[in-house]
């Protein structure tokens, strides 16, 4: 997603995979809520919020989108008592190809986030508290197209219809903006290969917002650790460390549960903590390029899961990998009225030694152009293609490549709305399928 937010990595009945009226009446329901609610929002803020830091251990993740509806409810920031959320509804249609030809889906996500700052409510130095909830309800939007990457992130594994507790932590500066650990349940992909974390300097004319809006998964977690790294919706368990020794250079390393690698559902299971692990580290930074001093960004990181691991005969003891990302802004255009209409670019790169997970290397690269019509200095657009290197122990097909291009436009208040078009030439799920069209017409709330 763009625009600074979270996202993530299906079922109403089968009937929204092929447009019934039932269908229908709700995708137009889900718009009209949505208008409501954003509505009410901007008669009491006036604007959406602004960007997060780029550097992951100076940025409180946990308060998901303006913090408008602990205001509605009477919370007071000096409390140090934040309430928000964030909703995102689409509606996907398979134009062409795919496994379903013409079949369509609708999937929506709330997220509701609460923040508790324990140093201002109960003079608890350095501490505070994050819980997440999530209710997500879908369709088999992916496996309509083919795609095995997953072009449309909200949609993961079964079972698409979830309520469950996304993230609930403690987190502990020992040293102010320079040394924090998080312990609980948490969602790594804030922490690690985040390519969409925003670039945010000291001269706010020169930040760059979340650098693209793809939806597709690759974008929020490296391809190659799909199938082992926790995010959403299938949080992991255990503990973070983020050490920021200055403003343009992190190290962070995180210890979870690594049962998701051998299937489980971690977002529906307590933790287990039975031998399988997944540890992770990245070390990265910030930094001004040319005469321009033009922002950009660049993280490098490896991670390894320990256990058995097993698909049909083959198994292996452990497996691991390493993943690099960057983001750099290309050209800023001179344009009082629009501060930050720039053009940026972003490549990811991963592989593995696995013989189990579904994709063993991936290439990923786009390109983003803020507020380069008009006036509309919220509207974002981009194009991105990503290739899977798809486990030749699992799928006949040797890769599965996606091209995507968007356009998101600045509705009002916090109010987004986005049409995609997805071409997914190889679909991996079989080598018989046909290039595949897809659309979405995403909507994006925060509140």
């Amino acid at each position: 997603m763009a625009i600074g937010v979270k996202s993530r990595e299906r079922s109403l009945s089968g009937r929204h995979r092929y447009g019934s009226g039932d269908g229908r009446r709700s995708a137009l329901l889900s718009v009209l809520v949505a208008i409501a609610l954003s509505t009410l929002a901007w008669q009491a803020m006036g604007q959406a919020s602004p960007a997060i830091s780029g550097n992951p251990s100076a940025t409180d993740y946990s308060i998901v989108g303006t913090g408008w509806l602990g205001r509605t409810l009477g919370l007071k920031d000096e409390w140090g008592i934040k309430l928000g959320g964030l909703w995102l509804a689409d509606t996907n249609l398979v134009a062409a190809g795919g496994t379903v030809p013409g079949g369509w889906t609708n999937n929506q996500a709330l997220f509701i986030g609460l923040n508790i700052d324990a140093d201002k409510l109960v003079d608890w130095k350095g501490a505070s508290f994050g819980f997440q909830f999530l209710q997500f309800n879908g369709g088999e939007t992916n496996e309509q197209a083919g795609s095995v990457a997953g072009y449309n992130s909200i949609v993961g594994l079964p079972p698409l219809n979830r309520t469950e507790l996304l993230e609930a932590w403690y987190l502990q500066q020992m040293k102010k903006d320079v040394l924090s650990m998080r312990i609980g349940r948490v969602v790594p992909s804030y922490d690690f290969g985040n390519v969409l974390r925003p670039v945010a300097l000291a001269d706010v004319n020169q930040n760059i917002p979340a650098v693209s809006g793809l939806l597709w998964s690759p974008v929020f977690v490296n391809a190659s650790m799909i199938g082992a790294m926790m995010g959403y919706y299938n949080p992991a368990n255990g503990v973070t460390v983020n050490f920021t020794p200055t403003k343009s250079f992190y190290v962070n390393v995180g210890f979870y549960d690594g049962n998701r690698a051998r299937g489980i559902q971690t977002g529906l299971n307590a933790p287990m903590f039975n031998g399988y692990w997944f540890n992770i580290g990245e070390i990265g930074v910030n930094y001004l390029l040319g005469e321009g001093n033009h922002p950009g960004q660049f993280g490098i990181g490896l991670w390894r899961q320990t256990g058995v691991l097993s698909f049909k005969n083959i198994t292996e003891d452990g497996t691991g990998g390493f993943y690099l990302f960057g983001s750099q802004r290309a050209a800023q255009r001179v344009n009082p009225g629009v501060p930050n209409s720039s053009i940026s670019v972003f490549y990811q790169l991963g592989t593995n030694a696995s013989q189990t997970l579904p994709m063993t290397q991936y290439y990923g690269a786009g390109i983003t152009g803020f507020g380069l019509i008009g006036s509309r200095e919220s509207d974002s657009m981009g194009m991105g293609v990503g290739l899977s290197k798809l486990q030749p122990n699992i799928f006949q097909r040797q890769y599965e490549l996606m091209f995507q291009a968007y356009y998101q436009a600045h509705l009002f208040a916090t109010t987004f709305l986005q049409p995609t078009v997805t071409y997914i030439p190889t679909p991996g799920a079989s080598p018989n399928l046909p290039g595949t069209l897809a659309t979405t017409l995403r909507l994006t709330v925060l509140f």
